[in-house]
């Protein structure tokens, strides 16, 4: 192992509803026929409170069940605790926005053409807390490679994988 970190990572949840009413055009089938209908859900949406990250947050799948009040006790000496650099108002924005995106992407996936699409988003809150996320980098055969694991369930998040020679017989 090359290196490894352990980062406490400021995460923003924002609890909301999401309902999307569309209309539009399905022209995979002949003739086109007109569609509309409803995508309707509940989200605990994640939000990184970091600007300019390439952390894959999407990818991140972090239970609220094991959520315990932040004690300073109990991190370790060489963690890293990273502050927020958003306010829960434009964590709330962000999540609205990348809510409709989603609602967006599954229309297109019942309709081809889109004529009309309208998203309701209703946030019944939000709070802040800090993940532990551990950044693991290794070397094989002389190249480096990244590894991402949830700091909590040690599930990974993200791994890189080496090059391997795939022969058939």
């Amino acid at each position: 192992m090359a290196e490894q970190n352990l980062i406490y990572l400021p995460i923003w949840v924002v609890s909301a509803e999401a309902k999307t009413h569309y209309k539009g055009i399905l022209e995979r089938i002949s003739p086109p026929i007109e569609r509309e209908g409803d995508i309707e859900n509940r989200y605990d949406w994640l939000v990184l409170a970091r600007r300019q990250s390439n952390f894959p947050i999407r990818s991140y799948h972090l239970s609220l069940t094991g959520k315990i009040p932040f004690d300073f006790s109990r991190i370790q000496g060489d963690a890293k605790i990273l502050n927020s650099e958003m306010a829960s108002d434009e964590a709330v924005a962000q999540a609205r926005d990348e809510i409709e995106n989603l609602h967006e992407y599954l229309t297109k996936e019942k309709i081809d053409r889109v004529v009309e699409i309208k998203t309701e988003f209703n946030s019944t809150g939000s709070f802040y807390l800090h993940a532990p996320v551990w950044f693991v980098t290794y070397v094989y055969k002389n190249s480096r490679y990244q590894v991402i694991l949830d700091g909590s369930s040690a599930q990974v998040i993200r791994g890189d994988l080496p090059n391997t020679d795939f022969k058939l017989l």
